[in-house]
């Protein structure tokens, strides 16, 4: 979540004529994420959140992302739902860009993960693939291996106050790693940012997930690769292992791995610290200045990277 788009009292009074939520009492901004520009919306009936769409979400995939949050929602997966018009239109327009409005879950975003807490997003990842499977949803996934080298590339590294000769060892890195990719997992509509800061919880219990923008169809291990590397991960840059474990061991209470998709885990969660790098190290030069939005530093999944190619093993999950 982010702002890049600003929204005045009368631009976003006037949207809400389109719908049957009550009267605007305040309007506040999100400053977390990359992404869209994000509003806590509050009006005389609920609190909800309303979201322009900027930079890389194509209008195109709009419909996809309410179907699947339409979807989810009915299916016992606690996850924002789709706000209609009068008209039952999920997708308008506010401010010149296409905006949609969702229901707000109760809760607040994981500031730090414990074993419960990765206990229970395991549990919750296994019962979101769960639920996909039956859904007649597809969407490439825009940002897989065969994109990073691409928006690497995008960028000049000539005024960047990041370690110079980055660019280059990260393109050798990514060359070699899509050289192991594996080519045929189980796969179906994955979250594709399940960070600690797009899961709520009241207290210590998980209420729900939110900011699905980059779900996509990929292997359902991938998905796995990208909590363990958000999760796992302590402040101090060390790998907690047993919160890996604990993550992976509720997952397997749902939906059990295969062996091929154990043995992939290493590779995939090399990949899954490279997509999160490239996109970070593209945001640190391209952000606009003035924009309301905490650019992430991309050497923390640098680091990671480093750690993650240096302890390439299953015993590191409790999969051995």
């Amino acid at each position: 979540m982010a702002v890049y788009t600003p929204v005045s009292d009368v631009e976003v009074t006037e949207f809400l004529q389109n719908y049957e939520i009550g009267d605007l009492i305040s309007l506040t901004e999100i400053t977390e994420g990359v992404e869209n520009s994000n509003f806590l919306l509050r009006t005389s009936i609920d609190s909800y959140i309303l979201t322009l769409y900027e930079k890389r979400i194509n209008a195109e995939d709009l419909p996809f992302f309410m179907k699947l949050l339409s979807e989810l929602s009915q299916n016992e997966i606690s996850c924002p739902r789709p706000i209609p018009d009068k008209n039952g239109n999920t997708i308008n327009i506010c401010s010149s860009k296409y905006a949609t409005i969702v229901s707000f879950l109760n809760g607040k975003t994981a500031q730090f993960t414990n074993l419960n807490r990765c206990s229970q997003i395991g549990t919750m990842l296994a019962k979101l693939h769960i639920a996909t499977v039956k859904l007649s949803l597809y969407r490439k996934n825009p940002l897989g291996p065969e994109n990073w080298l691409s928006i690497l590339l995008e960028t000049n590294d000539d005024d960047s106050n990041l370690p110079k000769g980055l660019n280059k060892e990260a393109s050798l890195y990514i060359e070699n790693i899509i050289t192991k990719w594996p080519k045929s997992l189980p796969a179906g509509i994955i979250h594709g940012d399940l960070f600690p800061n797009n899961a709520m919880f009241i207290d210590n219990n998980l209420s729900g997930i939110i900011d699905f923008y980059f779900a996509c169809t990929d292997f359902y291990a991938y998905d796995i690769a990208i909590c363990l590397n958000s999760w796992c991960f302590e402040n101090d840059g060390s790998f907690n292992s047993e919160k890996a474990k604990t993550l992976i061991a509720s997952y397997q209470k749902i939906r059990q791995l295969n062996n091929k998709e154990k043995n992939a885990l290493p590779t995939l969660t090399q990949g899954a610290a490279i997509r999160f790098f490239v996109t970070r190290y593209y945001d640190w030069h391209h952000t606009p200045e003035g924009a309301l939005v905490k650019k992430h530093d991309p050497l923390e999944y640098w680091n990671k990277i480093i750690y993650l190619r240096s302890n390439s093993n299953l015993e590191l999950y409790g999969l051995l």
